[in-house]
């Protein structure tokens, strides 16, 4: 929980408050030009200050409660994995992992049925493989920002148990959107030069998780299909997502045989 303040309003709100950002702050309608001196001193849980900041200079009531559906659906994610921390002796010495993440997205045709695919490895050996994201007419890019959302999710859990993390990438228009351009679309209210930002949603969610964690978690970028085994089996997670049409994020259940999801291929 925490307390409403003038910078968070600031932060929420650059215009004029929707209606979804009242319900959060839980203020009638009616009372919309009193909003910010009602909501003052309140107490908001932490997911309702996420949704109020990602709700901002979204009017469209529409795409308002796709931004909260899709939240609800990273905050499910979140739970899944959620692993309980291990308890120790005071001063018991516990051994950190090296956890890297590879993540990719792909679509076909482009636009078409897209998917997004993560393969984590725990001191350089596969420990995990994660798919869906399902979109019946998705893009390569969101696929892709998908797909660094989900590893940006992880890489914080990870994180947060005091392991090293590395996600590895194969799109620059991703990593570029969170780590240069976003700069200074935050800075001119999220506007650009020459037309709308595309993908803005997902973009904003990235970049401010990103940058909570970027301190402790390295984003680079890899050349995709270059002869890295975990590069390749995102890849496939992406085409398996596709054929499994499955919406939601969830990890590969079945016995990992390397070699045998190599062998996928789009149908």
């Amino acid at each position: 929980m925490q307390i409403v303040t003038q910078e968070l309003l600031d932060i929420g709100v650059e215009n004029e408050i929707n209606d979804s950002q009242l319900i959060l702050l839980d203020i009638p309608t009616e009372q919309k030009d009193d909003w910010q001196k009602l909501a003052l001193g309140k107490e908001l849980s932490d997911a309702r200050a996420e949704l109020f900041v990602l709700l901002n200079g979204v009017e469209d009531s529409e795409t308002q409660e796709r931004v909260i559906t899709n939240y609800k659906v990273l905050q499910k994610f979140r739970k899944n994995i959620d692993i309980p921390k291990v308890k120790s002796e005071p001063k018991k010495k516990i051994t950190k992992s090296s956890i890297t993440i590879y993540c990719d997205g792909g679509c076909t045709p482009n636009p078409g049925k897209a998917g997004s695919g993560v393969a984590i490895y725990k001191d350089e050996k596969l420990s995990a493989l994660w798919y869906g994201l399902y979109e019946e007419m998705g893009t390569n890019n969101t696929a892709e920002l998908g797909a660094l959302y989900q590893s940006l999710l992880i890489a914080q859990t990870e994180n947060e148990k005091g392991n090293k993390v590395e996600i590895k990438c194969d799109s620059m228009y991703s990593i570029n959107c969170i780590k240069t351009w976003a700069i200074s679309w935050e800075k001119k209210g999220w506007t650009k030069k020459g037309g709308e930002i595309k993908n803005l949603e997902i973009i904003k969610l990235c970049y401010y998780l990103f940058n909570s964690i970027k301190k402790d978690v390295k984003l680079t970028h890899i050349k995709a299909h270059s002869g890295f085994e975990g590069n390749e089996l995102a890849d496939r997670m992406t085409m398996y997502a596709i054929q499994e049409k499955s919406q939601e994020f969830v990890q590969y259940s079945k016995e990992i045989d390397i070699q045998e999801i190599l062998k996928m291929r789009a149908g």
